[in-house]
């Protein structure tokens, strides 16, 4: 086994023998299917912690020559396949990480010279016999060692777009890299497969891309890979039956990706880390801080700030991700930088109306801790205040809770606060807390019409009293209160009863006043 030549399976045996795997070996069978074909180029993008290195090193034990698999795949959806032995461990597979060797360089000169050098050292090793036309020029020694030998290559890498994460603004070394990756993968017969994957999709530069040979399957756009990018519904479903956890809690904190091919997609680090620890938390971005989010979303675009703060309180908002540039410095519009917060995992994308959204509670969580640190000004201060908001509600302190909602007012460019719908967006702001012990519903179905907004306690929380509120335009706070009374909107909430909380709030346009009334439901 080498280092970069056929490394073999010890990496996919550690993944597999770790506490919790899920099964994604079915990958393998479009693989198969796309080898030494025109579309055996892949280029597959999707954030941090979303298994693109587990899949790098699945194809690695599969394909790699000098190791036997077949023990290791059997248990697996794969080894179902009638192609199963066919192509197992029959390639010469070349796997580079190319974070590994940016790490180890200086420049991009020095960075592609170690590649080289370090794959034709073990090339050279192994074929020691062949006579070669240029042994320092790695294309033509591999194309040499096909010619003699017959067996083609696979060639495997992961984080191909750490340059241009890491040189962001230079575009002479990021076009350096891309024609070294044209000329070692572009239109050779030796190559069966390709398959890169990092978090961007293949930058284009000028007016083509250099590795326009690439099938790509994105976060916009995973196609036939979709059920890949992360764990379904069904797996995640099995994964509380086994350890014991509440498929609704782990749905509401983790689900939300979606694709039309896949509707429910979770974040496997969150899911695998709440299963082992038994305790649902914010696990898939504790390697890096909400900071790396408040860059972009600080960035001065029109209405940037205005509709990451309704995508806050739930709210989806159109996108145009065609002029996005695949990198992470060239921004022209405030589409640009919702494009990139797709790739990085930051938004979902709804594939049919293409709009984007916040996709779970634990990233809205790390949007929270971006503004509430920012400078966006009584938004901010609201964020941060939102616990004693709720509290003040649980208190009864109405005054205190007019107030807050005075703090969390402000306005838009497309939800103008001029109507009851604005003024819920608001509240949904400032009882952003209320996300950590409820689910909220929007004019839920109640007794002889809706209520405005009903917090129902999550089951990790039946202490917490459930909350039904009404809100009014120019009338009043007590007003809302007899609505509710009146229209029987708590008639489908009799399980709790005797923990129910009425919750009034109107604004006056002429005060610009917000006023609220708080009042225990009696049976």
């Amino acid at each position: 086994m080498g280092n970069y030549l056929n490394p073999g399976n010890e990496g996919f045996c550690r993944i597999v023998n770790s506490e919790i795997y899920v099964d994604k070996t079915g990958m393998l069978k479009y693989t198969n299917k796309v080898l030494n074909t025109m579309q055996s180029c892949l280029c597959v993008s999707r954030p941090r912690r979303f298994g693109k290195s587990m899949a790098a090193a699945m194809l690695a034990a599969y394909y790699s020559r000098g190791c036997d698999s077949r023990e290791l795949f059997a248990p697996f959806e794969i080894a179902r396949s009638t192609d199963f032995r066919k192509f197992l461990n029959q390639y010469d597979t070349i796997f580079l990480n190319m974070q590994e060797f940016l790490s180890q360089s200086g420049d991009m000169d020095g960075m592609l010279d170690l590649i080289r050098r370090s794959v034709l050292w073990e090339l050279l090793e192994k074929y020691a016999d062949i006579r070669y036309f240029d042994n320092t020029n790695l294309t033509r020694t591999m194309q040499d060692i096909y010619g003699k030998t017959g067996c083609p290559f696979v060639v495997i890498i992961d984080e191909w777009d750490c340059v241009f994460r890491e040189f962001k603004t230079e575009k002479g070394a990021q076009e350096q890299y891309l024609d070294f990756l044209r000329d070692l993968i572009k239109d050779k017969g030796y190559i069966h497969l390709a398959y890169m994957t990092g978090i961007l999709p293949v930058r284009k530069y000028g007016t083509h891309s250099a590795l326009n040979m690439f099938d790509e399957f994105t976060m916009l756009a995973p196609g036939p890979l979709a059920s890949y990018v992360g764990f379904t519904e069904s797996e995640v479903r099995g994964l509380c039956e086994r350890y014991g956890m509440e498929m609704e809690e782990i749905k509401n904190w983790y689900d939300g990706y979606s694709f039309e091919e896949e509707p429910s997609i979770y974040s496997p680090r969150s899911v695998v880390s709440c299963m082992r620890f038994g305790k649902i938390g914010n696990y898939w971005n504790q390697t890096e801080t909400f900071e790396a989010l408040q860059v972009y979303i600080d960035l001065d675009f029109h209405s940037l700030k205005e509709d990451v703060l309704s995508m806050i309180a739930g709210e989806r908002v159109p996108v145009n991700t065609e002029s996005f540039t695949n990198d992470m410095a060239t921004f022209r519009t405030e589409d640009d930088v919702l494009t990139l917060l797709i790739h990085l995992g930051y938004l979902g994308y709804d594939q049919v109306n293409r709009c984007v959204f916040i996709p779970n509670s634990e990233v809205r969580f790390e949007y929270v801790n971006a503004v509430s640190v920012s400078d966006w000004g009584e938004v901010s201060r609201a964020l941060r205040n939102s616990a004693d908001t709720l509290n003040a509600i649980w208190q009864g302190r109405s005054e205190e809770v007019a107030e807050r909602m005075r703090e969390a007012h402000f306005e838009t460019s497309h939800i103008q606060y001029n109507d009851e719908n604005a003024l819920s967006y608001t509240i949904s702001l400032a009882l952003y807390a209320a996300r950590n012990f409820y689910t909220m519903h929007r004019e839920p179905a109640g007794g002889k019409g809706f209520a405005d907004l009903v917090f129902l306690p999550r089951r990790r929380f039946p202490e917490k009293p459930a909350l039904v509120v009404e809100l009014k335009w120019d009338k009043n706070a007590k007003g809302a209160l007899e609505q509710i009374k009146r229209k029987e909107y708590c008639r489908s909430l009799e399980e709790y009863q005797g923990n129910l909380l009425l919750v009034g709030v109107n604004y006056n346009r002429k005060t610009k006043a917000h006023e609220c009334v708080i009042e225990k439901a009696h049976k």
